[in-house]
């Protein structure tokens, strides 16, 4: 049973006192999601978070610091490169934002083949960090398992999710242009970013020599002018900074902590417990259904019980997988809801392993204002409408294009006035282009829970065993054959392709373990993300996806969580849960 390992008094205060009527585990991207939902429609909601709370405009300590202001600069020390050096290497973790990251050697966990677990334990979790751009996936997205012969069906189509994009667009913001493109549908947009010069100048050479693909403005979730709703949740106009991931004090990007958790409080029905680790689900085997959670106070090791008539695990997609995993009874001796095996088993990631640079000439006369967002954007143009390349899937396109400093000439050295009045100058135009690959699901990419080794709670430690494969490759060299071709008919010159050689998970876009499906021999979720064989517990985050698409997620996770809180809801006034 669990929590029998633990060996400590459950500390319960009558069932009564720490009874709501939903629990949500987490409080990033979706976790903030199912809470608005839920509260807005009057349950009274726990939500739990294992981290530290992290209070809006109160708890961002260096959104308004200059470089001057950080010992390093903003870079971190060498010691910590050698005692973390996971978190390291995701491109958002420095001085200025180490206080919303995970250290390695806090939480640790066994790599059975490299993957690099990039974790925000705080209210809000990663959408405090996230790099916000958000698209939405075309019906060739849900369809293609199916019709390509991979992993199983999507149990929805693009039609059952299109009005639960809009609802999360219109609350969030995004920013766009409505391109009117199949392959990547149109949303509830504000206005688009401007795109610099030279940005332009490649786009329509792009669009102008392929009638394949289609390069477009970026979507991201800043608000590029308020809409009466977002200064309603007290947000204002994103200022491009680009200093995001220090927590914006203008709320210009959509995050769990400015937007969701703040809307569900004034509604009177949240309660937002930090400093709670999840240690599993409780199910009752006489009621058939689970009944509460088991947590554990991060600090004080005491255990207890709330409980709740239904459960929305969004701690993200692999400690949803462990939370589940480790959530053992007489009915599911394998994990909650575990009757296929499947649990933990077919996860994936994205690609992001290609990038290309090169340098543009002319355009010297021109520059550009602020610190936009986001770039340009191909979508997917590998394998949409049939089969046509020797790999599966495809990628998309990310590129964008600046000027840097103007290079110190005739080997000077780089100190004195002669340096200082080098770069007042700026140098010439560069574009920096990367891919985005889908990744097919493989049983063989998994995390299991450890059988020896457990954390400073108590838990097993979570075991990770995903790679990459030879489709994976494929896409990689297929991104070089075609970035390369783009750039050179665009006229850039000096290009260079780079092969980061990552490991999976850097990407920080992992999917799968809980995958939704119409059967319960080869999924463990239903079309409204609820366990086959336990009805009132969601799963909503990423471990809930069946593929990756090459989209961006974050987007798609709200909502599938908007519109599994909903029917949640319904299905509890109809008694069915």
């Amino acid at each position: 049973m669990p929590g029998d390992s633990l060996n400590i008094n459950i500390n319960s205060k009558g069932v009564q006192q720490n009874s709501f009527d939903a629990i949500v585990i987490g409080s990033g991207i979706s976790g903030g999601w199912a809470a608005k939902e839920l509260c807005d429609h009057g349950l009274k909601t726990l939500v739990l978070e294992r981290g530290k709370d992290v209070k809006h405009l109160k708890d961002y300590p260096t959104a308004i610091k200059d470089p001057w202001d950080f010992a390093h600069r903003g870079r971190m020390p060498l010691a910590d490169e050698k005692e973390n050096p996971v978190a390291n290497r995701c491109y958002a973790y420095g001085e200025a934002t180490q206080h919303f990251f995970v250290k390695d050697n806090e939480h640790p966990y066994i790599q059975e083949k490299p993957f690099d677990w990039i974790r925000g334990y705080q209210v809000g979790g990663k959408s405090l960090l996230w790099a916000r751009a958000t698209q939405r996936w075309s019906r060739f997205d849900f369809e293609g398992p199916a019709r390509d012969g991979f992993a199983i069906d999507w149990p929805i189509r693009y039609e059952d999710i299109a009005p639960w994009y809009s609802h999360t667009e219109i609350f969030a913001g995004i920013s766009g242009n409505k391109d009117g493109l199949e392959t990547l549908p149109d949303g509830e947009f504000l206005p688009a970013w401007e795109l610099n010069c030279v940005e332009k100048d490649i786009q329509q050479k792009i669009n102008a020599q392929y009638k394949d693909r289609r390069a477009i403005t970026g979507r991201c979730a800043h608000l590029t002018r308020p809409n009466p709703i977002h200064l309603q949740q007290g947000r204002g106009q994103c200022q491009a900074r680009t200093l995001c991931e220090r927590g914006c004090p203008f709320g210009g990007y959509f995050s769990s902590n400015s937007s969701t958790l703040p809307w569900a409080e004034k509604t009177g029905n949240l309660t937002l417990r930090p400093d709670s680790v999840v240690h599993s689900i409780i199910y009752n085997e006489q009621k058939g259904k689970a009944t509460g959670v088991r947590v554990i106070d991060a600090h004080t090791k005491q255990v207890t019980e709330y409980f709740a008539k239904i459960i929305f695990v969004n701690a993200a997609c692999l400690n949803s997988n462990l939370i589940l995993l480790n959530s053992t009874s007489n009915r599911f001796p394998n994990g909650l809801g575990n009757d296929s095996g499947l649990l933990g088993k077919y996860i994936c990631f994205h690609n992001y392993r290609g990038s290309i640079t090169a340098s543009v000439e002319g355009f010297e006369d021109k520059y550009y204002y602020g610190r936009k967002p986001t770039g340009v954007m191909l979508p997917n143009f590998r394998n949409v409408y049939r089969q046509e390349t020797d790999f599966l899937r495809g990628y998309t396109v990310h590129f964008s294009a600046g000027r840097g400093r103007a290079s110190v000439k005739n080997g000077a050295a780089e100190i004195g006035a002669g340096y200082k009045d080098a770069i007042c100058e700026p140098g010439g135009w560069g574009v920096y282009m990367m891919m985005q690959g889908e990744t097919i699901p493989k049983e063989a990419n998994h995390v299991r829970l450890s059988k020896d080794k457990k954390d400073d709670w108590g838990i097993p430690q979570l075991i990770t065993s995903v790679d990459y494969d030879e489709n994976d490759e494929k896409v990689l060299k297929d991104f070089f054959e075609q970035g390369k071709e783009m750039l050179e008919k665009a006229a850039c010159k000096n290009i260079v392709l780079n092969d980061s050689k990552q490991a999976p998970g850097l990407d920080i876009h992992e999917m799968g373990g809980v995958r939704m499906g119409k059967d319960a021999k080869t999924s463990l979720l239903n079309k409204w993300n609820q366990f086959h064989t336990c009805s009132n517990v969601f799963v909503t985050d990423g471990a809930c996806m069946v593929s990756t698409a090459t989209q961006n997620p974050s987007l798609t996770f709200m909502a599938l969580t908007a519109r599994a809180a909903n029917h949640a809801v319904e299905e509890l006034k109809k008694g069915n849960i």
